[in-house]
């Protein structure tokens, strides 16, 4: 016996084709993972720490494609902006979520003006320069910053992580020379708040498009890979005020990394 599909199963409401042979509801209905309850007496060790999520490595991309809304997929920094917007989350101008910022400071004060010369189009075709206003652009953003917290819960007897806060970051350029001026980060966001935006936006899985995770799950699962560049301390200052060199700042972060994953193995006797 021969079996089809109705064509109306393959349209979707106001005649638009269905990209796909079934309804994607999962992302869209999940709730965020409700984390372990952790009491303070049960906190036995801590340590904070500010890393850096590189979107140029090849295992963070996820984070920064695609450039453009592709069905229903957007970039990291494409949600948080739109949620920003509709004030699903709030943003904060700094890492202790005391200062906020409104969507139109955040827009006014991160569009950039850029001078060209245009040439006139009629005789004698004079050259002119003009100035253009850029609005912030998601595509600029190249990193993320993200301030957590490592402890050892000693009623569950693991040592686990909590990501307090997120932060986009951009590349600074003199407007008239082009030259770097180095990293210049935009605002942060109160993690545990956008955990409820971020569990509905759907993020690629390179192995199976049937298995579709959200930012939320890429988070909790840690998979990026970062770098320390900050770990709390008595001067509060980063690694690269007290170590000059590039390569020497890396390897105190992994030394951080280090000292963090053997605090878990020091606590047992084998």
């Amino acid at each position: 016996m021969l079996f089809t599909v109705p064509l109306s199963a393959q349209v979707l409401e106001g005649g638009t084709p269905r990209d796909g042979f079934y309804d994607k509801v999962w992302i869209e209905e999940k709730k965020p993972i409700p984390l372990a309850y952790v009491r303070e007496a049960d906190v036995l060790w801590e340590k904070r720490v500010w890393q850096v999520i590189d979107l140029r490595e090849k295992i963070n991309l996820p984070l920064y494609f695609p450039n453009t809304t592709i069905d229903d997929r957007q970039s990291l920094m494409q949600v948080l902006m739109a949620s920003i917007n509709e004030g699903a989350i709030q943003a904060f101008q700094d890492d202790e979520f005391t200062l906020t910022y409104t969507p139109e400071e955040i827009r006014n004060q991160y569009a950039r003006e850029e001078t060209r010369t245009l040439t006139r189009p009629n005789p004698p075709y004079e050259e002119y320069d003009t100035t253009f206003v850029i609005p912030l652009n998601p595509e600029d953003v190249t990193k993320y910053r993200i301030k957590e917290n490592w402890f050892f819960d000693s009623k569950r007897s693991v040592l686990d992580v909590r990501i307090i806060g997120l932060c986009p970051v951009r590349e600074r350029f003199d407007p008239e020379t082009g030259e770097s001026l180095g990293d210049q980060p935009l605002f942060w966001v109160y993690f545990p708040e956008a955990r409820n935006v971020l569990v509905n936006a759907e993020v690629f899985n390179r192995q199976n498009d049937a298995q579709r995770m959200s930012f939320d799950d890429l988070f909790l699962r840690r998979m990026f890979n970062s770098y320390i560049y900050k770990e709390s301390n008595v001067y509060d200052r980063l690694i690269q005020e007290y170590i000059e060199n590039g390569l020497d700042q890396l390897l105190e972060a992994e030394k951080i990394k280090t000292d963090i994953r053997n605090y878990e193995l020091d606590l047992w006797e084998y």
